[in-house]
């Protein structure tokens, strides 16, 4: 009996360590192009072209939140009822492309016609709607297929094949950083090349992905079906957590352009477009450590085993622990180097306040780690409420909240600190939530 035990106890060990590696490695290649695009740009268009980068990026955040919402959710399903030998597990693959493609209209529409006034609305002045304007346009024309890599992603990775699924993510960045730089230099296309190598990279994602539907072990099937509101709603209940791990940087992002427009100027924003890209890496990592995590969960709790839905709890806390200390200890010591690589002006103001800002806002990773885990473990266990409540206040409340409070009374440190503060708030009420969710 002991025996068994320590058979089935390592077996888990090993299944969370392939499943959060690969994920993790995926993730990291995920965001790497969303520096490169930084960089590259930096280089072609100087602040300039950071500031509209980063205007824009919380259209680029909603895209793929609501392909992350739609996908892990419908993926989440399509896996706690394959676990329980249900029939209903091969719809959930066709809803979530049908749906994925339904609102991916509305973005296509807006890019197309009015990219400029979208640059302008979002704090775009004549200068930067000028320089973003095409690049809006360009990749918002391509959102279905933002929406349908993630889809795809999730069921690939819930299908047993975490492999394929992050090979996926890595050669699609890949290509995106090559794009970008063959795209924008060698052929002079500028801030049309960096947004056509980033439109065309999911493209690359879902076709290697599509290459585990020609595998023995496939079990996804597309069921020709009427789209189902229904099944759209339960998948999304599941698919909050991560709708609000990729549209909270966006919201962030909008509510600080907003807030350091008034404190700093553009200079500002260029400087914190440099904290916020690099972020984006740094919460990827987490991201992929509660993605990996998630088909485990999603399994051992379809199949009733409690035992072992805590074991991976705790893995992952563990995990997402020691990376925290880890990524905090990298911005602090490696801040001067990361600012100095995006301003090719040697703007010192802009490197005053970059600096600055990501030695104070990285210090809420020390609690955003649990925070991410959390909400993913609360959702992979089909407790959506609480998943709901938890994800709505570090997503949106609370980091609101603290960004104009300590911004009126602290000026750009406060703005910096509103991360953090939030980040803090959220992992006593995510104790609270697991506590009282009784998934144990």
């Amino acid at each position: 009996m002991s025996q068994t035990l320590s058979k089935k106890t390592g077996s888990i060990y090993l299944l969370f360590t392939r499943y959060v590696s690969q994920n993790i490695l995926g993730m990291i290649g995920l965001s790497a192009y969303v520096l490169a695009d930084t960089f590259f740009i930096s280089q072609a268009e100087g602040s300039r072209g950071i500031t509209a980068l980063n205007l824009v990026l919380p259209v680029y955040s909603l895209i793929f939140a609501i392909g992350a919402m739609i996908g892990s959710g419908s993926a989440t399903r399509f896996k706690i009822h394959r676990a329980r030998k249900e029939d209903c597990a091969d719809a959930y693959f066709s809803n979530a492309i049908c749906f994925a493609l339904l609102f991916s209209l509305i973005f296509m529409a807006i890019g197309i016609c009015i990219p400029d006034k979208l640059v302008s609305l979002l704090g775009g002045n004549e200068e930067i709607v000028a320089v973003g304007t095409s690049y809006t346009r360009i990749f918002m024309s391509f959102a279905p297929f933002f929406m349908w890599n993630h889809i795809f992603n999730a069921f690939v990775r819930n299908d047993n094949a975490p492999s394929l699924a992050m090979a996926a993510t890595l050669f699609s960045s890949l290509f995106n950083i090559v794009m970008d730089y063959i795209l924008m230099f060698p052929l002079k296309m500028g801030m049309k090349g960096a947004a056509l190598a980033t439109a065309i990279s999911p493209i690359v994602g879902i076709l290697i992905c599509s290459l585990h539907f020609l595998s023995r072990q496939n079990s996804i099937r597309f069921c020709i079906m009427r789209p189902s509101i229904r099944r759209l709603i339960q998948s999304c209940q599941l698919g909050v957590a991560a709708f609000v791990g990729e549209i909270s940087s966006g919201v962030i992002t909008m509510v600080f352009n907003f807030l350091i427009l008034g404190l700093a100027g553009n200079v500002g924003v260029a400087a914190y477009g440099v904290v916020a890209n690099t972020a984006i890496v740094a919460t990827s990592v987490f991201n992929g450590v509660a993605q990996g995590a998630q088909p485990l969960l999603s399994d051992f709790y379809g199949k009733g085993n409690k035992k072992s839905v805590k074991k991976v709890f705790f893995l992952s806390a563990g995990t997402a622990l020691v990376l925290s200390v880890l990524v905090v200890m990298f911005a602090h010591l490696s801040a001067e180097t990361i600012t100095s690589i995006f301003n090719q002006e040697q703007n010192v103001q802009m490197a005053e306040y970059a600096v600055a800002g990501m030695k104070l806002y990285f210090i809420g990773y020390l609690f955003a780690g649990f925070n991410i885990i959390g909400t993913g473990f609360l959702s992979a266990t089909e407790k959506a409420v609480w998943s709901f409540v938890t994800s709505i206040l570090r997503g949106f409340v609370a980091i609101t909240a603290f960004a104009f409070f300590l911004s009126l009374l602290f000026g750009m440190t406060g703005v910096w600190m509103a991360f953090p503060a939030s980040e803090c708030l959220t992992a006593a009420v995510m104790c609270f939530a697991i506590y009282k969710s009784q998934s144990f």
